[in-house]
Order: C-alpha cells, then sequence, then structure tokens
C-alpha cells in the first residue's frame, strides 16, 4: 500500500467512525450491554480461530528474533481470552453513565444548572505487543458510546485481526455499527501519521507501548493526547511496618511479573527498620536473580545476603524505569526523605507505603503526586481490572481529565445543560 492509499484508507476509516460515534452515543444501555456479552460469548467460542491467528504472530515474532518478554506478550493464553471475556461481561453489568445529569442546583435566575455524562466521540489507540488490549479498547469503546480506531503493532496483526473481527459481529448482532469499531489493517507506520493527524475525524489519541511510540505521538499528534511515558513506581518501607507484610507485598511488587508499567522498579526502606528487611527482602531477591543497585547504607546490609547480585546505584538508577530484574535500592531517614525523593525521582504512576502508622498513610496518600497512591497493597494493582473498571484503555499520568487507569469516566466528557421554565436574563 503506497502513502497516497494509505492515506486514503486512514481517512475512509476516520470518515466511518465518525459516523458510527454519532450512532453509538444515541444507542441505550441495553443495546451497547447486548453487544458486550456477544463479545464475551464470541470470545468463549473461538478459541480455536484465535490460537491459530496467534501461532502466526508467535512464529513470525520467534523467527525474527524478538525478546522473550516481548513474546512473551503476545500470547492470546485461554487464561487472558477468559479475562478478556470476563472484562466485556463486567462492563455489560455496570451502570448506565452516558446520560448522567450530575449536580443539578438551581439558581437565582430560576434555571437549573447541572453537567451531564457524554461520550468524547472518536477516539485512535495504538499500542504495541498485547493483542488483548484490543478486546478491552473495543468494550469500553462500547460501553462509554464512543467509536474507536485501533492500531496494533505489526507483530500482533493475525491476533488482532482475528479479535477484531469477532468485535464486529458482536456490533452487528446488537443492531450497532461495525464500523463502531475498526482495526487498522495495514501494517504501514505512515499509517499511524496519518491517524495522530485527523482532528476532523479523531477527538483524542491513546498510545499504549514503549516510551519511544509514545514521545513520538505526543510530539507529532495534532489531538489531544491521554499518555504515560515511564512506570518507575516505588515502594517506602515505614517505620513502624509488619516485616512479614513488607517482604511479601515487596517480593510481589517486584517479581510477580517484571515487564509491566506498575512493576514496582524503586525500593526505598526506613533506617529503622532497615537492618531487619533488607537481608530478609535480599534473600528473596537473590534466589530470583534480582539484582540490587543500592546506596552505601543499602549495599552494607545487602552485601552479606548468598548469592546477592547487588552494586553501587547512580544517580540514573534512581528515575530508571528497568521492566527487568533490576531494582534500585535505597535506606532513607524515613516519611519525610521517602515522600521527597518519589515526587522528585518517580514518573508519577504507582507509588506504595507499608505501614503500621495511620497518620504516615494519610500524609503518603496526600503529598505523594502520583495517579496511584497505595497504603499496604503492591503496586501491581494500578490496573483497570483490578481497580474494577472492566477493562483499562491505558493509565495516564497526566494531570488533566484522566488519571491513572483510563476506564470508562476517562473515555466520556461532561456537558453544561441548562433547564428552565421560560426565564429570561435581566
Amino acid at each position: 500500500m503506497n502513502a497516497l492509499n494509505v492515506a486514503e484508507y486512514v481517512h475512509t476509516l476516520g470518515l466511518q467512525a465518525r459516523v458510527a460515534s454519532a450512532r453509538m452515543a444515541s444507542a441505550d444501555a441495553a443495546t451497547k450491554n447486548r453487544a458486550l456479552r456477544a463479545l464475551a460469548r464470541l470470545l468463549r467460542e473461538n478459541p480455536a480461530p484465535l490460537a491459530e491467528a496467534n501461532a502466526r504472530d508467535l512464529a513470525r515474532a520467534e523467527s525474527a528474533g524478538l525478546p522473550p518478554p516481548m513474546v512473551d506478550r503476545l500470547r492470546l493464553t485461554p487464561k487472558v481470552i477468559e479475562t478478556v471475556a470476563q472484562g466485556c461481561d463486567q462492563l455489560a453489568a455496570m451502570p448506565e453513565l452516558i446520560g448522567d445529569i450530575v449536580g443539578l442546583q438551581q439558581q437565582p435566575s430560576g434555571i437549573r444548572v447541572g453537567r451531564m455524562r457524554v461520550p468524547l466521540g472518536v477516539f485512535g489507540m495504538i499500542f504495541e505487543s498485547r493483542p488483548n488490549v484490543t478486546i478491552e479498547a473495543a468494550s469500553l469503546s462500547i460501553k462509554s458510546g464512543n467509536a474507536c480506531i485501533l492500531r496494533g503493532g505489526s507483530e500482533a496483526i493475525e491476533s488482532n485481526k482475528a479479535l477484531a473481527e469477532l468485535v464486529g459481529r458482536a456490533l452487528a448482532e446488537a443492531g450497532l455499527p461495525p464500523e463502531a469499531v475498526q482495526l487498522v489493517a495495514t501494517t504501514d507506520r505512515e499509517a499511524v501519521g496519518q491517524l495522530i493527524a485527523m482532528p476532523e475525524y479523531v477527538d483524542v489519541i491513546i498510545p499504549r507501548g514503549g516510551k519511544g511510540l509514545i514521545e513520538r505521538i505526543s510530539r507529532e499528534a495534532r489531538v489531544p493526547v491521554i499518555k504515560h511515558l515511564d512506570g518507575n513506581c516505588h515502594t517506602y518501607v515505614d517505620d513502624p511496618c509488619d516485616i512479614a507484610m513488607a517482604v511479601a507485598v515487596a517480593d510481589n511488587a517486584k517479581t510477580q511479573k517484571y515487564s509491566p508499567c506498575n512493576a514496582t522498579e524503586g525500593l526505598l526502606v526506613a533506617r529503622g527498620v532497615a537492618a531487619e528487611f533488607l537481608p530478609l527482602i535480599g534473600r528473596i531477591y537473590a534466589d530470583k536473580g534480582v539484582e540490587m543497585r543500592g546506596d552505601a547504607e543499602a549495599l552494607a546490609l545487602l552485601a552479606a545476603v548468598p548469592g546477592a547480585k547487588v552494586q553501587a546505584a547512580t544517580e540514573e538508577d534512581w528515575s530508571e524505569e528497568y521492566l527487568a530484574p533490576v531494582i534500585s535500592v535505597k535506606v532513607v531517614e524515613g516519611l519525610d526523605e521517602a515522600i521527597a525523593h518519589i515526587n522528585r525521582y518517580s514518573s508519577h504512576h504507582t507509588d506504595a507505603i507499608l505501614t503500621r502508622d495511620h497518620m504516615h498513610a494519610q500524609r503518603f496518600l496526600r503529598e505523594v503526586d502520583s495517579a496511584s497512591v497505595m497504603v499496604n497493597a503492591s503496586t501491581r494493582f494500578a490496573d483497570g481490572f483490578e481497580y474494577g473498571l472492566g477493562a483499562e484503555i491505558g493509565i495516564s499520568t497526566d494531570k488533566f481529565h484522566a488519571r491513572g487507569p483510563v476506564g470508562l469516566e476517562g473515555l466520556t466528557s461532561l456537558k453544561w445543560v441548562v433547564l428552565g421554565q421560560g426565564e429570561i436574563r435581566q
């Protein structure tokens, strides 16, 4: 497909999405929920076609020498399919947001003023690797009454096509336009450039992938972007804390899975508990092959751990997103230093405190400037499905409109509504 044809193709997708968005915005809740339940059923009824398409992507990825973590992200296992199917069912069971009027108040003039929740219109989603994002984006788009154009990575093209075909069937079965969810079926990179420069058709762009992709989209887009660039998340072990709980949570936050953006990359430990805590977590990290890059005080406590892979941290380590079995470790005086360190070095994605002190927990919640802030829980919970959103379109570290896991509300806006009985302004 040459550049001219790519431009025409993407503009056709945009026009179809804009037309479909009007029908989606006016669709009632029962119709949208019917489409979601149909999609969940079709996902469960079609394991063989999905597995065949996914096998083609996996074979191509392995022959191309993609790193194992990237190949792992491509896998559409039965568990992954069931999780996204459950997300569709969960969304269908959630209350309808579109059309809700909030904050209605009577004014001295006699008018009543409030705000109504409405769809954004059309969003473009550009993502890499994980084909399950196709279903997460599609299901959220349907429930929120939007239309969307999805552009997945070339490494997952066969899987994404198979999934998008099921989405189109579910929409048609419910009497909704199949064009409400469209997949960019070409792997030509020019399609991305076209998609992010169509304000006449696309209302917002949501990139989900590596830092390079998101930086490019943010730099070149001519429409608003909902994004996060890094996932440099922290776990702070406070004094006082439940040491056994802190060890279990710090282990899970780092090692449950290394590649997600909500994995802990920085471990901060209060000086008062460091001598007890660090050798315990150090043994676990050593057994799992996690390299620990620490300050002098942390290294002194970790050096005696058998088999520990340790080295001195550099200034760059404090702000690094490793996405690998590597973690930075720093001993801090206490809560004040921990908060200051996090607000300076974190990517404002997700940060957690492990503590027994209620006042410390409350200060951490108020003063840490991140999209998700946690008390006594693993940062790995920063996820739309785990938050009960049904699914997520991505995680935003922006401060306007949507922040944190972006679910239904993040794909809507509020417009002012005024209800009167013939009032005129004096």
